[in-house]
């Protein structure tokens, strides 16, 4: 009977009003940023194949599977050079595809490192925006498929 009377007198709780007043001086929003937009250009790889750099000790030569996409056809599996020291053969990766341009400004070019041609790269958290470690390669879970956008992929 009591909140029955209180509905009809319009009288309303602390809580109510404090519900209302927090909302009445909420901010506003000036604008609205995908943040899938940031991983253009990054797809889920797999690792095929690592091989020893032969002009580097501290770099590896991998072949990564990035799924079907408009590739010459003289590369049907990427080429890249990778100086991260946890990647393995079978695991799934975010690559970077030429023509992206990551979180942190750098833009992804065909490049040759000491002598060996590398179309791509293989991304670790920080160069994602993704926190600061930079200790090896963020190695993906069973989420993701090759190919998928790294936007899509679910943490």
């Amino acid at each position: 009977m009591k909140n029955w009377l209180k509905n009809l007198l319009g009288l309303k709780s602390a809580q109510e009003k404090d519900a209302e007043n927090s909302t009445a001086i909420s901010s506003e929003v000036k604008s609205l940023e995908k943040q899938s937009q940031k991983f253009d250009g990054v797809v889920v790889g797999k690792i095929l194949e690592i091989e020893k750099h032969p002009n580097a000790d501290r770099l590896q030569v991998t072949k990564v599977d990035v799924g079907k996409r408009d590739l010459p056809a003289d590369r049907q599996f990427l080429q890249i050079v990778c100086g991260a020291p946890n990647i393995e053969v079978g695991q799934l990766v975010p690559v970077a595809l030429v023509g992206a341009k990551l979180p942190n400004g750098l833009e992804i070019k065909e490049a040759e490192i000491r002598g060996v041609k590398s179309f791509g790269m293989l991304c670790a958290k920080d160069e994602l925006g993704l926190g600061e470690d930079h200790s090896g390669i963020f190695i993906l879970d069973g989420k993701s498929e090759i190919g998928m956008e790294f936007a899509k992929y679910q943490f």
